[in-house]
């Protein structure tokens, strides 16, 4: 079988590289893990290839994602940044990063990081998704749900369990290459 990268991925340059490059490889960085989660969040509704174009803007919007900084704005910084045509302008979504970078620091100081967080739902090591076709491939599952509600409590917004899940996937807690798919990375799994 010759291998071919994951289907969602064949459709522009930008989704292409993002997938060969960055997609399903853990990622332990807190200021990265928060950009994924706003990028997911500001995703909701919308195709990944237009956040994806808008993810430089949004790094420079957002303070490169320093959380203390973030979590200091104030309602007409805000504002500001809601009339960036860079991004997503919906005032929600917006607004959110700011409460999400409140709510990541609270969580860092319970958890200690929001890498430990994150991976210790999966034992610190990737749940291999094993998938063989993208119909396999779930939208939520179990444990995006239990992560969703934890997060919610916590006083995340825009973390839905299908937004908490595609997270998952975007920094590795899930492999869900197409075992074909060269991005696969349990190939040496029995």
């Amino acid at each position: 079988m010759t291998a071919t990268r994951c289907r969602w991925a064949q459709n522009s340059e930008i989704e292409a590289a993002y997938h060969d490059a960055e997609w399903g490889v853990p990622v332990h960085d807190d200021r990265t893990l928060f950009e994924f989660l706003t990028l997911e969040g500001a995703q909701a509704g919308l195709s990944w290839r237009t956040v994806l174009a808008k993810r430089a803007a949004y790094a420079r919007v957002f303070l490169d994602y320093d959380l203390p900084r973030l979590a200091a704005l104030g309602d007409e910084e805000l504002e500001t940044r809601l009339s960036d045509p860079g991004i997503v302008r919906n005032r929600l979504k917006v607004w959110s990063v700011r409460s999400n970078a409140r709510a990541a620091l609270a969580l860092i100081e319970v958890e200690g990081s929001l890498d430990r967080y994150f991976w210790a739902w999966v034992g610190g090591q990737p749940i291999d998704g094993r998938r063989q076709s993208m119909a396999e491939v779930p939208a939520r599952t179990e444990l995006s749900d239990r992560i969703s509600k934890d997060l919610a409590k916590r006083g995340f917004k825009f973390v839905g369990s299908t937004i908490v899940y595609a997270f998952m996937q975007a920094i590795g807690m899930v492999d869900d290459h197409l075992i074909d798919c060269p991005g696969y990375r349990h190939r040496t799994a029995a």
